[in-house]
């Protein structure tokens, strides 16, 4: 039986997940986060490539559609830390099984350039 994803559908449960979860850093954050609560700082230097204003747009994002909860100090200075919801949590075996794909199918492409679907 073949499924057919509605794309005009409001209520399309791929479409409201890719929503949440296709941004380009969305997935690197919330793998780096894991299980672990971590400070800003430490989450900047362990996504190469990101702003600072991407991140804390995303983290904002991230924070407002409880996938991570933010934890602020009121130290001198400014102490924050980010860690996974349970709805950021039951992300990780998705993320899993995408590190997976990349391991058994991608490891032969080092100079691998993806193509996009126009192409």
């Amino acid at each position: 039986m073949t499924k057919i994803i509605d794309l005009n559908d409001e209520c399309c449960p791929v479409k409201k997940a890719l929503a949440l979860l296709g941004g380009k850093w969305t997935l690197l954050i919330l793998f780096q986060i894991n299980h672990s609560k971590i400070r800003y700082g430490e989450l900047r230097r362990a996504i190469p490539g990101i702003s600072e204003k991407m991140l804390l747009q995303e983290l904002n994002f991230l924070v407002s559609n409880n996938l991570v909860s933010k934890k602020s100090y009121p130290e001198k200075p400014p102490r924050v830390e980010y860690t996974l919801t349970p709805l950021g949590l039951k992300v990780l075996p998705i993320i899993e099984i995408i590190d997976l794909f990349g391991r058994e199918n991608l490891k032969s492409h080092n100079n691998f350039l993806i193509k996009s679907a126009e192409e």
